[in-house]
């Protein structure tokens, strides 16, 4: 069955079960707002719970006791070093924090809800979009089925700073590159939407120009806090680490410790709170993650040019859709081919799709589609089932291989439309804006 007929067959079901006010209502701005409002508010609700119970989740733990200590070493016991992050992440911490750690959980997740706030409203232009609206609806979706991932983790706050800077993209590509290099300040992962922007806009220089201010800034908060020194320990700070039990290329030593094969096993590294997997070949495999990136980056980066340069030969460059395109292709690589695999990752997809769907919504359904998938499983294997997981349980080493695999398939899916995008006569390319 093609992908035409699938959908078509769901938007019959859809159209048979809900009545047409009722579809009417959802494609409304007061719809939206609605079920906005309402999606956070279960988050909002759990937050204050915890916070008035002096409770927290999951990473805001750590969080937290960063923010008590100042982000200084010296007061903090067994936790992580703050400097895990860049710098800038620690900014939303310490705003968190600056009512002390009792609504340490419930002033981080409002920070979220804002920043998921202004990421809809950016989308949809406010409301006044109505065909960007099925893309706000998939994106309230998404965030709602990855539950926790999107609220108790740094990537959360860079996810919808993300989204807005390609709503921004080739058309405004300064202020994109501002928003991207906050967010790359903050977690490292945005840095593929940065080196896929540099790739496809006329106006490069001052694209860079606009990294490398915010990124002066970025400096001049660590010496503000006694601690310049420590601006690129993000860098450093995991280089020794080893395949997390998560990441797609540990699936084979996943495997082998649920059989009991070849001495592999999980084990848990306090250092970092991060499970891992040991067993034959799984130094190797950590030492060599890291050229494997480089080299798919590098792959990615040579469909983006090539993309760009037979469009413009043609006459037929979509430079926004070579940003889309190749922001989910590089950044579904950084996650493929990355010996750290930790849930929240997911989040990292999410922004090139919502835009995508706005752009052109026959192409991007498919990835959409699959990305929630990908979010039921991931939500699945962390919080859920994790325990499970990390005791060898093959039920759950089964739907952490079927997410890694459809990680894979969603990799091909990519870079297949960017080298599609690369072959396109002009008539194709106009016959796709307008279908």
């Amino acid at each position: 069955m093609s992908p035409d007929t699938t959908f078509d067959m769901l938007t019959r079901l859809r159209d048979r079960l809900l009545p047409r006010w009722w579809q009417a209502w959802w494609c409304s701005p007061r719809g939206l707002l609605t079920v906005f409002v309402g999606v956070h508010l279960v988050f909002l609700a759990f937050a204050l719970g915890l916070s008035l119970s002096g409770a927290a989740f999951s990473d805001t733990y750590i969080y937290r006791e960063w923010a008590r200590a100042g982000f200084d070493e010296r007061n903090l016991g067994p936790e992580p070093s703050p400097w895990v992050y860049p710098v800038l992440a620690l900014v939303p911490i310490a705003l968190a924090g600056a009512a002390g750690p009792g609504p340490f959980f419930f002033l981080w997740v409002l920070l979220i809800t804002v920043l998921n706030g202004w990421a809809v409203g950016k989308l949809t232009n406010w409301g006044r979009d109505r065909h960007a609206f099925p893309a706000a609806w998939w994106w309230l979706g998404f965030v709602f089925l990855m539950g926790w991932l999107g609220f108790a983790r740094v990537d959360g706050l860079t996810a919808p700073l993300v989204l807005v800077a390609l709503v921004h993209g080739v058309a405004h590509p300064v202020v994109a590159s501002v928003l991207l290099s906050i967010a790359t300040w903050m977690k490292v992962w945005p840095a593929a939407v940065v080196l896929t922007l540099v790739a496809v806009t006329r106006r490069r220089v001052a694209v860079v120009v606009a990294g490398l201010l915010v990124s002066a800034a970025a400096a001049g908060v660590a010496a503000a806090m006694g601690a310049l020194p420590r601006l690129f320990d993000f860098l450093t700070q995991q280089g020794d680490r080893g395949m997390q039990l998560e990441a797609t290329f540990t699936t084979p030593w996943l495997w082998l410790s649920v059989l009991g094969v070849g001495n592999s096993r999980m084990y848990m590294n306090t250092e970092i709170n991060s499970m891992q997997v040991d067993g034959p070949g799984t130094g190797t495999m950590a030492v060599l993650m890291q050229p494997l990136l480089l080299l798919a980056a590098s792959v990615v980066t040579v469909l983006i040019v090539r993309g760009l340069r037979n469009g413009e030969r043609s006459g037929g460059a979509d430079r926004t859709e070579l940003l889309l395109a190749g922001s989910l292709t590089m950044v579904t690589a950084f996650i493929v081919f990355n010996k750290v695999g930790s849930p929240q990752f997911m989040v990292w997809l999410a922004p090139a799709v919502a835009v995508g769907l706005t752009h052109h919504w026959k192409a991007w359904r498919v990835p959409a589609a699959m990305l929630i998938a990908i979010a039921v499983a991931t939500f699945l294997v962390y919080p859920l089932f994790y325990y499970e997981l990390s005791h060898n349980h093959a039920g759950m080493a089964l739907v952490l291989t079927l997410r890694n695999a459809l990680l894979v398939v969603l990799l091909w899916w990519s870079a297949r439309r960017l080298y599609g995008l690369g072959t396109m006569r002009p008539a194709t390319v106009l016959a796709a804006k307008e279908s």
